[in-house]
């Protein structure tokens, strides 16, 4: 009985030993598949390098292997793309790729105030090569009419936070309140309390001193939901 599991041992053994080692290329393959398809959505023109795997890395041969992208990763900068087996007993990788973007930023032409306009003039394209993830604009369409938070100088590249859209509604400004309801709209007027732009809140002062709350709206009106 003793012979007979020591040959058994070997015989499982010689089997493992036989198996043919997954194929890191086939892997490496899988990997660039699942970012080309993944960076096609991306602005601009992203380029990648699925790099080499350790060598020392040996995994059994698996027919259906399927790539994912790591809980919080990003496709961009340094980073790795995840390669796992879906047979019985699989296996997970973890191949290192490098994306870069290249992509064409918003940058104001001059140096601007705190407050101004932003006009056609104002802005130019500067083709930017990035490995994070992009924090620019890169249609005009974005950017034009949008009131600066602060003075900005030449060259900066325009973000977000830099911009708000224009105030429908400003402190000290006589508005006209709309009410409307099933079957009855109400018209009357008051003074806004507080800068707004239009979707924003804002409190109107209203006859004898009365507060109401409302949402702006474009021209100089507040709407009050009954």
């Amino acid at each position: 009985m003793k012979r007979m599991l020591i040959f058994v041992s070997l015989l499982l053994a010689c089997a493992v030993a036989s198996a043919a080692p997954q194929s890191h290329a086939q892997i490496r393959s899988v990997a660039d598949a699942f970012v080309q398809q993944q960076t096609a959505a991306l602005p601009g023109k992203a380029t990648y390098k699925i790099e080499e795997i350790d060598r020392r890395i040996a995994l059994p041969e698996c027919a259906r292997l399927e790539a994912f992208l790591p809980a919080g990763s990003q496709l961009i900068g340094r980073t790795a793309v995840g390669v796992r087996c879906l047979e019985q007993n699989g296996w997970s990788i973890f191949v290192p790729v490098q994306v870069r973007l290249s992509l064409d930023l918003l940058v104001t032409t001059r140096q601007l105030p705190l407050g101004h306009t932003l006009q056609e003039s104002d802005i130019a394209t500067q083709a930017t090569e990035t490995s994070q993830t992009a924090s620019g604009y890169t249609d005009p369409k974005q950017v034009i009419g949008k009131v600066l938070r602060y003075g900005i100088t030449a060259g900066q590249v325009l973000r977000e936070d830099m911009l708000r859209a224009p105030y429908s509604v400003t402190q000290g400004q006589a508005v006209q309140l709309t009410v409307q309801g099933k079957g009855f709209s109400i018209r009357s007027e008051g003074v806004a309390l507080n800068n707004a732009s239009e979707g924003q809140p804002v409190q109107v002062r209203v006859a004898a001193g009365r507060v109401v709350s409302g949402v702006a709206r474009a021209g100089g009106v507040v709407e009050i939901t009954p």
